[in-house]
């Protein structure tokens, strides 16, 4: 894979939580709305950097959660709501008033709770590998039990072993995957476990107007399709695409195909702007 743009890395402390934060600048000048990007549970920015670098025709800003990557452990537990509310106060730092969000796994979670709370700062939203929390259908028992387990971070034979059972579909991009992350902390794992207990969009997405991508692993042994078609009945302006042997980190093992669909799905709302124009 060709390496593209830099990011410029910094430390921000938002509403009390101090972050690790890192925003790629669009290549050239562009009217395309930047990426806010919410990564999936334990990892760090690096995990998702090559996506981020081949999206270079607009902004991208993500972030480690507390305990995660670069970011401190958090003192105190937090929820998915006031990540969202974080989230806003940290694009308005870096002033972008309106973003395309974009979540994976967990990181969909959030990103949906992002879109619920600041519609009108969410110009298209893209939620991939993830569901609706409490109300999802369940994954493959055995890769739910090694998901939970903090050793696919800390050991990487550990993650390399068991990395089918773990992802499903195919491994490409394994290696480069295993190199990128960083161990999260005991204490930001188990906080970041327990934000979403309990949580759930499902009351509130048939009210969502965001025009939404769900883009999901046919072989996803941790979040099965069946979520993606469960989002895409409830949310209204959704279309749901499946990459058939694509496994949980399909945005991986399928990097062309994942990149073509998200650009063609951000563009078309540029595209809309200008003609209306």
């Amino acid at each position: 894979m060709t390496k593209g743009r830099e990011p410029v890395y910094s430390m921000e402390s938002v509403d009390g939580r101090t972050l690790r934060v890192a925003v790629w600048r669009s290549s050239k000048a562009t009217a395309k709305l930047p990426i806010l990007f919410f990564n999936g549970i334990g990892a760090n920015i690096e995990a998702m950097a090559p996506m981020a670098e081949l999206l270079d025709d607009r902004d991208f800003i993500t972030f480690d959660m507390p305990g995660i990557g670069g970011s401190p452990d958090p003192v105190v537990p937090y929820n998915a709501i006031m990540m969202a509310r974080i989230a806003a106060l940290l694009l308005d730092r870096f002033q972008m008033p309106v973003v395309d969000v974009m979540g994976v796994s967990w990181g969909g979670a959030m990103a949906q709770q992002f879109a619920l709370q600041n519609g009108a700062r969410v110009g298209r939203l893209i939620l991939a590998a993830t569901s609706a929390g409490m109300l999802m259908v369940p994954g493959n028992p055995a890769a739910l039990i090694k998901m939970a387990d903090p050793r696919r971070y800390i050991d990487p034979n550990y993650m390399a072993k068991h990395f089918k059972t773990l992802y499903g579909g195919m491994t490409g991009g394994k290696e480069g995957h295993i190199g990128r992350i960083t161990p999260p902390s005991k204490t930001g794992y188990f906080y970041q476990l327990m934000a979403m207990m309990g949580w759930t969009s499902a009351p509130f997405l048939p009210f969502m107007k965001t025009e939404t991508l769900i883009m999901m692993g046919g072989d996803d042994q941790i979040v099965p399709v069946a979520n993606g078609k469960f989002l895409a009945f409830l949310i209204p302006n959704s279309e749901l695409m499946v990459i058939p042997d694509g496994g949980h980190l399909f945005l991986l093992s399928h990097v062309e195909e994942s990149i073509a669909a998200i650009r063609g799905f951000l563009d078309r709302s540029v595209e809309g702007m200008r003609k209306a124009a």
